[in-house]
């Protein structure tokens, strides 16, 4: 269960009113009535996936372990971030030999960076999974030129065992590709949009290839599905969480600040600010999600959060226990001063500077919200993540979005068509 505490300048939200409207976007949720209903396969897809599909998944992450030291998974957006923040929670911070590094492509077009990419790669045996449902999405599209191009050249026909597509069941271009190349392919579901894809293949297959248990993660989003599906309203910690964001949001509290203590975390707040921000950011509403990772920030953007404009709340995203640590010992000479906290544990100290931030922000004017997770592995991960696809969208029923589509990123592609003269688009 995610832990949901909140500071006392935040008013109750659940009058009558507030009960009413919940209650009926529960409703509608359930029973697939809302808007955008045809992108709500993610809401039951952790009870409901197959034991067949997860064993296919984990005998390919098996075989691209075997086969390689390296995986690189192109994608954007959806398609690459859950991989990335699950990938980012659990693994070493440095890199571990005898282990598949996991490296990302196509969610940028950075020249410098595809190049070097190409370089690193020699030397290393590889496998591309690439992520698209059409197959022509700009920014993978071009990576995927680079790399497809790449493991023909090195390894000839036998490319065709060491790429995998991710892409649409029936129909596009890169579905096409597969078959006439021979890829490997697993499917984009056609009622899950890329920002709730997580648990689907788009990021199951990272993450196991990486050597993470995926049952575990999918364990943990049945548990989030199965108790907030059936908790009442008053003690929802999904709902309630949505609830407080739209009350602040009303009274004029547009960005919220994710605040994390474990740099660990911080692709989960980029994989968060992509799922709010795209799903309610519509019709010139919706809350701006922004985030800062403490104790680094508080040197930097704490000052405009202590003293800025008071348009923002901050929520944190609090971890009980680390799973490495070390304590504070003295030294004779105690020239830093540090001794008085000598046998202090590092965790214990994150605990300690998150009470004073919080304090200090509090006394700012910063209305405040906590949630706390037991600690990072892969079940308390797919419970979190899981935990905020549902509170988004009923965060966005209640401003009266759609949670579900996007029709604001069209026009920058659009335009980008229209400036390289492509075809249609003049």
């Amino acid at each position: 269960m995610i832990n949901l505490t909140y500071s006392e300048a935040i008013e109750s939200v659940m009058d009558a009113n507030m009960k009413t409207r919940l209650q009926k976007i529960q409703d509608d949720l359930y029973t697939k009535q809302g808007a955008g209903s045809d992108f709500l396969g993610w809401l039951d897809w952790p009870s409901s996936v197959s034991d067949d599909f997860i064993t296919k998944i984990e005998e390919t992450a098996k075989r691209i372990r075997k086969q390689a030291d390296v995986l690189v998974v192109i994608g954007i957006g959806g398609s690459y971030l859950g991989a990335k923040a699950v990938l980012s929670s659990l693994e070493p911070y440095f890199p571990q030999e005898d282990k598949l590094e996991v490296l990302f492509a196509g969610h940028q077009v950075s020249g410098e960076y595809l190049k070097q990419l190409l370089a690193y790669l020699d030397g290393k045996d590889v496998v591309v999974n690439i992520i698209s449902k059409s197959g022509k999405t700009t920014e993978p599209a071009i990576a995927f030129r680079f790399l497809s191009d790449y493991m023909e050249q090195r390894y000839g026909a036998g490319a065709a065992e060491r790429i995998i597509v991710t892409t649409d069941a029936e129909k596009g271009a890169l579905r096409q590709l597969a078959e006439t190349k021979g890829y490997e392919r697993f499917v984009v579901p056609d009622d899950v949009g890329g920002r709730y894809s997580v648990f689907t293949a788009v990021g199951l297959l990272p993450i196991a290839a990486a050597g993470h248990s995926i049952r575990q993660l999918l364990e943990g989003a049945k548990q989030a599905e199965a108790v907030y599906k059936d908790a009442g309203i008053e003690s929802n910690t999904a709902i309630q969480y949505a609830a407080i964001r739209h009350q602040l949001y009303v009274q004029g509290y547009t960005t919220e600040v994710s605040a994390i203590f474990e740099p660990k975390l911080s692709f989960v707040q980029e994989w968060w600010k992509q799922l709010f921000g795209e799903s309610e950011g519509k019709e010139g509403k919706g809350t701006f999600p922004a985030s800062v990772v403490f104790t680094t920030d508080l040197h930097s953007m704490g000052q405009y959060i202590q003293d800025g404009k008071r348009n923002l709340f901050e929520t944190f995203l609090l971890v009980n226990e680390a799973n490495e640590d070390l304590e504070i010992f003295e030294t004779p000479e105690d020239g830093d001063e540090l001794n008085y906290i000598a046998g202090l544990s590092l965790q214990e100290f994150n605990h300690i500077a998150h009470k004073g931030t919080a304090n200090a922000h509090l006394s700012g004017g910063v209305p405040q919200l906590s949630l706390t997770i037991e600690r990072l592995d892969e079940h308390e991960i797919g419970h979190l993540l899981y935990f905020y696809m549902l509170s988004c969208a009923y965060s966005a029923y209640l401003l009266g979005i759609n949670p579900f589509d996007q029709p604001g990123v069209e026009e920058y592609k659009n335009n980008i068509f229209k400036l390289l003269k492509k075809p249609g688009f003049e």
